[in-house]
């Protein structure tokens, strides 16, 4: 039995002198870290102990010996498992044929099966073939997940050398590193890219929404552009000259001054999430601003071009100077019918609220299309053209669009459907908000109403009881003119707090003057994606006492 005693002690000891796996999927049974060691039953005999006795201590002995040879096994097997591998190494799967694999921190991952199936398409993995993640990771907050973690963890295959590993620096992996500084204010929806909407209680203060508290909708990095440099190409009609445009030059066309109210598909998104999951930001009320905007009408920088209407169906489309890792900038279109009409006012703007454009809201020129949604309000614009399809832009063709609420993501075909262009009738109540406590007597509700398309809201109407009963809001006096109403309409209604009443379930719909009302709830209007949320709106709020 000492023998036995001699030789599982030696076991232990030789199973702990085996080196940590640096993977984390292997238990600390190989570690060398005494706090881990096994305990072992004591081998003092008294002179009474019976031969059964020595039986049972031999039997545990056996069994521990079991443990630690199995353990001393799986410890060399991890060992013989886990590969290392240079950065050369690495780099030279960049293929289906050598195999595509990538980086993360020290680890060594073959995604070679996963590439078909990257959500965000092949061609964007296939950009960190042979090398790091981080560098387009840094552009995507949603990569930071840990059941992304676990997926990626299943295509790990080894580490890399720790003497060729050099960490990421900010400035090599950071895109964002260099975004403007925004306002405290602001509740923010994500960091990277940077998204975020103005609180209630500020959001309708101001008919004009001060610049540092405009709701800010970015798909990608903010560029940073020299204003001396900047050049807005314009590609010229058969037989026209296309432009290259300064500041200076837009300057010099006639300019014209607007206030227009931009709203974000995704506004109340978050309202559409509470019926059942959806893709996308989680907006409240506030990605919806107003602001006075001013810069040269496209109609007259595109008839300079040589375009004019044409009886065949034609887009003008717009990209951005922000881009992604491919080099691919945003992209939206909007119909020429409504880029030539001088009715339609569709800007290229370079002043908002008699300032140049902040970095966030598209300096130095963005598009400004009246009316319609915002994701066509192209930032930060750097080419126009006229094409005889919509844009090919994902953002075009692959996004912002309204389906059923019968269709999920293994169904929908977004071919079927046209993109968002004008916007449907919308209105919330920014005051009082939901969960708060109001005063008896009388309650003060206030709130913002528009409608794309310029069409006017007439009216909104308000309820304290979820809906049985109705009164009409003031609206504010501010112009709304004909078919050009592109700005909203702020509104508030006095009303007294019914006696012994302790909550009340405030609701507002508004009317457009196509008498255009909102739909009474969410669910008929759900889609996979949460755009085009313009049910009731509804707060639930408390009486004092």
């Amino acid at each position: 039995m000492l023998l036995l005693h001699r030789a599982v002690v030696l076991r232990l000891q030789q199973a702990c002198r085996l080196k940590s796996i640096p993977s984390r999927i292997y238990i600390q049974a190989c570690s060398t870290n005494d706090s881990f060691r096994p305990q072992y039953p004591s081998l003092t005999f008294s002179a009474d102990n019976s031969s059964t006795r020595g039986w049972k201590v031999m039997g545990t002995l056996l069994g521990v010996g079991a443990v630690l040879a199995y353990q001393d096994h799986r410890c060399r097997a991890a060992q013989e498992s886990t590969r290392i591998y240079t950065k050369e190494e690495v780099s030279s799967h960049t293929s289906p044929e050598t195999g595509i694999w990538v980086t993360l921190g020290s680890e060594v991952f073959d995604v070679t099966e996963f590439v078909d199936l990257h959500p965000g398409g092949p061609s964007k993995l296939m950009l960190a073939a042979g090398g790091p993640l981080e560098p387009f990771w840094a552009l995507y907050a949603v990569h930071n997940q840990s059941h992304v973690l676990e997926l990626l963890a299943q295509y790990k295959i080894g580490e890399l050398n720790p003497e060729d590993k050099v960490a990421p620096t900010v400035e090599t992996s950071d895109p964002y590193a260099d975004d403007p500084i925004r306002h405290p204010a602001l509740k923010v929806n994500s960091q990277r890219p940077f998204n975020a909407e103005p609180p209630p209680e500020l959001l309708t203060e101001n008919y004009i929404t001060p610049n540092p508290i405009f709701f800010t909708r970015n798909h990608l990095p903010v560029p940073n552009l020299d204003p001396d440099t900047y050049r807005l190409h314009i590609v010229g009609a058969p037989g026209g000259q296309s432009l290259s445009l300064s500041l200076d030059d837009l300057h010099n066309f006639p300019k014209y001054e607007i206030t227009v109210t931009l709203q974000c598909a995704g506004n109340r998104r978050s309202e559409m999430t509470q019926v059942k999951e959806v893709k996308g930001l989680e907006w409240r009320t506030g990605a919806i601003s107003t602001a006075r905007w001013a810069g040269a009408r496209l109609c007259d920088v595109l008839a300079q071009a040589g375009h004019q209407l044409c009886e065949t169906e034609a887009h003008v489309c717009f990209e951005g100077l922000d881009s992604d890792p491919t080099g691919t900038a945003y992209g939206a279109s909007i119909p020429l019918s409504r880029a030539m009409d001088p009715e339609a006012e569709v800007l290229l703007a370079y002043e908002m609220n008699g300032q140049p454009l902040p970095r966030d809201h598209g300096f130095p020129v963005r598009v400004v299309v009246p009316g319609v949604v915002g994701a066509r309000h192209v930032k930060w614009l750097g080419r126009v053209s006229v094409q005889p399809e919509e844009s090919y832009s994902h953002w075009q063709r692959r996004d912002y669009k309204g389906f059923s609420p019968s269709v999920d993501w293994d169904t929908v075909d977004f071919d079927s459907a046209p993109s968002i262009q004008e916007l449907p009738v919308q209105s919330a109540i920014t005051e009082p908000q939901d969960g708060e406590t109001v005063e008896s007597g009388e309650v003060t509700i206030k709130g913002y109403a528009w409608s794309g398309g310029g069409r006017a809201v007439i009216r909104v109407d308000v309820s304290l009881d979820g809906g049985l009963t109705w009164q009409v809001a003031k609206l504010d006096e501010e112009e709304q003119r004909p078919r050009k109403a592109w700005a909203w309409r702020l509104w508030q209604l006095q009303a007294p707090v019914p006696a012994g009443q302790k909550e009340l379930n405030i609701v507002c719909k508004a009317v457009d003057d196509g008498y255009n009302v909102q739909p009474d709830t969410v669910a008929p209007i759900w889609n996979l994606r949460g755009v085009l949320s313009n049910a009731w709106h509804r707060v639930h709020v408390f009486v004092a006492p």
